[in-house]
């Protein structure tokens, strides 16, 4: 039998997002079991008997058993879970990066579901949806009681089809519905684009798709950038990233660093700690770089931020991640359902865990809530913002030649492009000013 291992999801996306890759073969069990551990199997077999036989209805037994072994899973942490056939099929399915669903990670806290992250382009995130939102009810039916894979399993339905989510967020008095058409959900792992001098890189999962996607978007970039001695650096940007694969998040980390350990597991036994150490290249060749973070940045996002902060070969920029640090392995099981069991917590190459604390960014950057009122006066002109070159009859200016007017202009455009990103995603300027500042002090040595 084989076992998969996951980097640790931030919880359970709606529909769920699992993780896996292969390792060895399951431990053995412990031999020798107290007597009253028997007795409490013959009072649990007594229990289901007693069910069968004498609830008011006829109970379906598969479903029966199979509430018991979730529920003693849940009890766990709320990251350990029995899947059922058609959820281990599913999870299969969504590690290749495509599924139905509304598109958003979602974990429990005080029986309601919070949404971890939504994930770019997705119908969640076109509707809205932000990380840290509360969802309380699902077309009209309470969440509060359910376990999150039954919470789950009410956000699931046919592609096309409409689910109205009830959304409490902090910072709004009351709260609201929200309409979402269920769509079919195409992962794509890693957008990139150049922004002025800046290759950015958006890494939205950790699937099998990041890495390669990683190396191939990084690669056309630079070339249409002319060159790396074009490029001043690189935005990593891993906000609102849920996780996935943990060999994903290895390789993503190793691209960018020449040696030294990347992460490090630690389950129960010590025996079955590992490391994971970096090979010698780096895909941005020594260029600066920043890693963006939010809360909605969890598990093999924030190994990789952990990572590249200890070694120092990148400035982590945001505000605090999720803070999920532990390792779940997902276990076949008999009639072709699956277990997914917490089974490791994961450290960053300095020894410290981040469950429950999160990568702590080296500079806090809140992303600014977007103003409702500011669009509408946004085209309004600022009646003094004219300059000597608007006024009729102005002298020209005699002392610059043709083409350092150009360069002049080129620049001025440059700088507005800048404010415009800016007033768009100020987190994401924010890295890229920090490049530019990294850039001109290089100049000058």
């Amino acid at each position: 039998m084989q076992k998969f291992v996951m980097a640790a999801l931030g919880g359970t996306l709606a529909s769920v997002v699992a993780t896996t890759q292969f390792v060895g073969p399951l431990l053995a069990q412990e031999e020798n079991r107290p007597s009253s551990v028997y007795e409490q199997l013959d009072l649990f077999g007594d229990i289901f008997e007693r069910i069968r036989a004498q609830y008011v209805e006829e109970v379906d037994e598969s479903e029966l058993i199979e509430a018991a072994i979730n529920g003693m899973l849940t009890s766990l942490d709320p990251h350990s879970s029995y899947l059922a056939p058609d959820d281990a099929a599913d999870m299969r399915v969504q590690t290749r990066g495509e599924f139905g669903g509304l598109g958003i990670e979602v974990t429990q806290e005080e029986g309601f579901v919070k949404v971890v992250s939504p994930i770019d382009g997705t119908p969640a995130d076109s509707a809205g949806i932000e990380a840290g939102d509360f969802i309380t009810h699902v077309d009209g039916e309470s969440v509060l009681g359910l376990t999150l894979d039954e919470a789950v399993d009410l956000m699931r339905g046919p592609v096309g089809s409409e689910i109205i989510i009830t959304v409490v967020r902090e910072g709004v008095e009351e709260p609201f519905d929200v309409s979402i058409i269920r769509d079919t959900i195409k992962l794509t792992a890693v957008r990139s684009r150049v922004e002025g001098e800046t290759v950015v890189l958006r890494v939205t999962t950790f699937n099998d798709q990041t890495y390669p996607n990683l190396a191939e978007g990084l690669a056309e970039q630079v070339e249409e950038a002319g060159g790396m001695d074009s490029v001043n650096g690189f935005v990593l940007d891993l906000r609102n990233n849920p996780g996935g694969l943990l060999n994903q998040a290895i390789k993503v980390s190793d691209a960018f660093l020449e040696a030294g350990e990347i992460v490090s597991t630690r389950g129960r036994d010590p025996a079955d700690g590992d490391r994971h150490n970096a090979t010698p290249g780096d895909l941005a060749e020594g260029k600066p770089l920043v890693v963006l973070i939010n809360g909605g940045s969890a598990s093999a996002s924030e190994i990789v931020a952990g990572a590249l902060q200890d070694h120092r070969r990148a400035i982590v920029v945001g505000t605090k991640s999720f803070g999920k640090g532990s390792v779940q392995t997902v276990m076949p099981l008999r009639g072709d359902g699956a277990m997914r069991l917490t089974t490791a917590r994961y450290y960053t190459p300095s020894g410290r865990s981040i469950q429950a604390l999160g990568v702590s960014p080296d500079i806090v950057v809140e992303q600014p809530r977007r103003d409702p009122n500011a669009e509408e006066d946004a085209d309004s002109q600022d009646p003094f913002a004219r300059s000597e070159a608007d006024l009729r009859g102005r002298l020209d200016n005699d002392s610059l030649s043709e083409e350092e007017v150009r360069q002049i202009e080129e620049d001025r455009a440059k700088a507005e492009a800048a404010a415009k990103l800016r007033e768009e995603d100020y987190q994401l300027a924010y890295a890229i000013d920090i490049l530019k500042g990294l850039s001109a002090l290089g100049d000058r040595d």
